[in-house]
């Protein structure tokens, strides 16, 4: 699950949390014409890792995005200087072969296709031990909502980006949450998955995928949600997240560490 390529947000099915504590960011407002999506990831957890490209495609037609193959991807670790060249195991699916995500290295991403370059450079953040999951319950009209809270100690001094990703009974929830720790530095924090896109019962296996990012990366997912909380639904992308890809490039390219705790709702 940790090496999964991230699903895609011109699909407009997912809905980030978007947390009261974080600062808005302006986004700059753009028709979204069919164009190159770039998606990839490196994690501390074992490789390969993989980017997948693809192209969008207008709202009317059907969700079958057209991959992009024959490109020529690359990343490097900048820190050690070591780059990999990525193997096509699948239309539009690139996959490294000898890169190991390392907390503190700087990753740079290069990908060449139809005579066009894309570039991003993304730094993988210390990671932040996830310590449980425990759960909110609230009565309201005789009906019983249950919560995931996630529980850490964020660092002090340091500036920390978070976003979680949750699966109740093995199916991933559409919603991503974004965090900083702009109100909670150095505090133990202790916050609710809230969502309306699934209910959660007593008795269910629930997964939550905690991920550290850079501020870029943040930037993207907290960018996101003001896309998809009620802006025109007219194109695929009615309004541009802040992607760290070059060249007007969709999507994002993020070192991370990650990790994943599973209990049970009670």
């Amino acid at each position: 699950m940790m090496k999964s390529i991230p699903v895609k947000y011109y699909l407009l099915l997912i809905t980030l949390g978007l947390y009261a504590c974080t600062k808005v960011i302006t986004v700059n407002l753009n028709d979204a014409a069919p164009q190159i999506v770039i998606e990839g990831i490196v994690t501390n957890a074992a490789g390969p890792y993989h980017v997948q490209i693809s192209k969008t495609v207008n709202f009317d037609q059907s969700n079958t995005f057209p991959p992009v193959t024959g490109a020529v991807v690359k990343i490097t670790d900048i820190t050690f200087g070591q780059t990999d060249l990525l193997t096509e195991t699948t239309p539009g699916i690139y996959s490294t072969h000898i890169i190991k995500g390392i907390p503190g290295h700087f990753y740079q991403l290069d990908v060449a296709t139809s005579g066009q370059a894309y570039t991003a450079v993304s730094v993988m953040p210390q990671p932040v031990l996830l310590d449980s999951l425990s759960f909110d319950h609230l009565s309201a009209f005789k009906n019983l909502t249950i919560s995931t809270n996630v529980n850490y100690q964020d660092p002090p001094v340091t500036v920390n980006y978070y976003t979680f990703a949750e699966s109740v009974n093995s199916r991933k929830l559409k919603t991503v949450f974004a965090l900083d720790d702009r109100l909670s530095d150095g505090k133990y924090v202790s916050r609710a998955l809230r969502t309306d896109s699934a209910y959660i019962n007593i008795g269910d296996t629930i997964q939550v995928q905690m991920n550290c990012v850079d501020k870029n990366v943040f930037d993207y997912f907290f960018t996101l949600a003001s896309v998809a909380s009620g802006n025109s639904f007219r194109s695929v992308t009615p309004t541009n997240p802040l992607s760290n890809i070059s060249n007007n490039a969709l999507g994002y390219f993020s070192a991370n560490t990650t990790q994943v705790k599973k209990t049970i709702a009670k």
